[in-house]
């Protein structure tokens, strides 16, 4: 029961950061599928805020960014389903392009899971950091798809730290 008051907690946060966020920046909605190494299916769904600046903007790109807060859901084989929320914020390289514009992307966030044994992972603990990097296609009108790679891991604060990772496939509307 504690440890859902904390995740409760922790989307309140989230949501008012990034809701504030979305009152001046365009704001997406974001769909994932995935799977982790060991096969268990994981179910995405986030909301995105783009940051309203953008650096080293050239003929070839520009580097930006935005905010990152989601729900996932764990589908257990073995044990258990599992959720968590995670917050982040993401870098992008943004190349130029008319209709279309690939992508690349990396960020380090913050998640909190319901469980600590994921399958076969022991995380150790509920608090984790989401490492992530991916690529994809932004289209006109703010539609984008992409893949992405993530890691959770709690960087050693736990005795036990096996960590895990989720590999999937992404779809983004706007709001």
């Amino acid at each position: 029961m504690f440890l859902m008051k904390r995740l409760f907690c922790l989307a309140a946060i989230a949501a008012v950061v990034v809701g504030h966020s979305f009152s001046a920046q365009a704001a997406g909605l974001e769909f994932g599928l995935g799977a982790t190494g060991d096969s268990t299916l994981t179910y995405r769904l986030g909301l995105t805020s783009d940051w309203d600046k953008s650096w080293m903007q050239s003929d070839v790109g520009r580097l930006t960014g935005y905010w990152s807060g989601a729900y996932t859901y764990w589908e257990g084989d073995h044990r258990a389903g599992a959720s968590s929320l995670s917050f982040s914020p993401v870098f992008v390289y943004e190349f130029a392009g008319e209709s279309v514009k690939p992508y690349i992307e990396a960020g380090i966030g913050v998640a909190a899971f319901s469980r600590t044994r994921l399958e076969d992972n022991n995380l150790g603990q509920a608090f984790q950091f989401e490492d992530r990097l991916g690529f994809g296609l932004r289209f006109n009108g703010g539609h984008e798809v992409g893949i992405r790679a993530m890691h959770y891991s709690n960087a050693g604060l736990s005795d036990h730290n096996d960590g895990i990772e989720n590999y999937s496939l992404h779809y983004t509307m706007p709001l």
